[in-house]
């Protein structure tokens, strides 16, 4: 053993006892994987529903309806990215999910799925901030359609008023909820140059639909902790010595916009 490993903080073991106890996780980490099988069979097996709603968003070709944003495939996969009608620029955790995103579009276009961003805001600040990113994936905004609103990512500051006194189950004061919002909230509200309320007026969600006989319909849906599966950084922390690093308090407080790590 190393003067370097005795003096670390951490249990240490000796090479024989070390691959017991990673063999011991490995047999979890099989079953872990099994069950993340059985999780996409399920998935597959979920029943779809109908869009019947005639859904027109704006894109960079022009207004294009939902069964044209398929661009020739049956399968569409949206990613609901928060930037909302008064944010200046676009959510920070949401941008550094996006970072991994066009290495992915051939592969996924190999299997015949289309993968784009759908947002609240304005077009133009859309393809401002795309430009400043140096994405290629498309953008389309959903400021002139209700799509957002209908599938649960975008919520009115009236409505969300209204959800808050619901949660509460009495007279709330808003401004002291909004203040006891986790620190993210605060900090990537500031971030997109929006106040905390609007900020959270928009949420990250994946909307997954199929296209059949010219019929579209919503096959899959998830939220918050359920796209983790989009997070390319945090599976591989997860195999690291630290790990993801976060505590309840920083939680996600480190993530930065890629070409803003290092400014304080």
């Amino acid at each position: 053993m190393t003067d370097s490993l005795a003096r670390t903080k951490h249990p240490t073991v000796s090479p024989q006892e070390w691959r017991t106890v990673r063999d011991e996780l490995l047999a979890e980490e099989k079953a872990h994987t099994r069950r993340g099988d059985e999780l996409a069979r399920k998935r597959l097996e979920l029943p779809w529903q109908p869009v019947n709603k005639d859904y027109r968003l704006d894109t960079d070709e022009g207004e294009r309806t939902l069964t044209e944003l398929f661009d020739g495939r049956s399968q569409l996969l949206v990613y609901h990215f928060m930037f909302g009608p008064s944010y200046e620029t676009g959510c920070p955790v949401n941008s550094s999910m996006v970072d991994s995103f066009g290495g992915l579009v051939p592969h996924l276009h190999a299997r015949d799925l289309t993968m784009m961003l759908v947002s609240s805001a304005s077009l133009p600040k859309l393809q401002a901030y795309k430009r400043r990113m140096g994405w290629d994936i498309p953008w389309a905004s959903s400021a002139n359609s209700d799509f957002n609103l209908d599938l649960g990512a975008s919520t009115t500051k009236e409505q969300m008023r209204e959800q808050m006194q619901q949660i509460g189950g009495r007279e709330v004061n808003i401004a002291e909820t909004l203040e006891g919002l986790p620190p993210i909230a605060h900090r990537n509200a500031a971030a997109c140059g929006t106040d905390v309320l609007s900020y959270i007026c928009e949420t990250p969600m994946v909307s997954v639909f199929a296209l059949e006989d010219g019929a579209v319909y919503q096959t899959y849906t998830t939220t918050w902790r359920g796209l983790e599966f989009l997070m390319g950084y945090y599976p591989i922390l997860d195999h690291a010595p630290r790990g993801r690093g976060e505590g309840d308090d920083d939680w996600q407080s480190w993530i930065r916009r890629h070409d803003e790590y290092g400014q304080p």
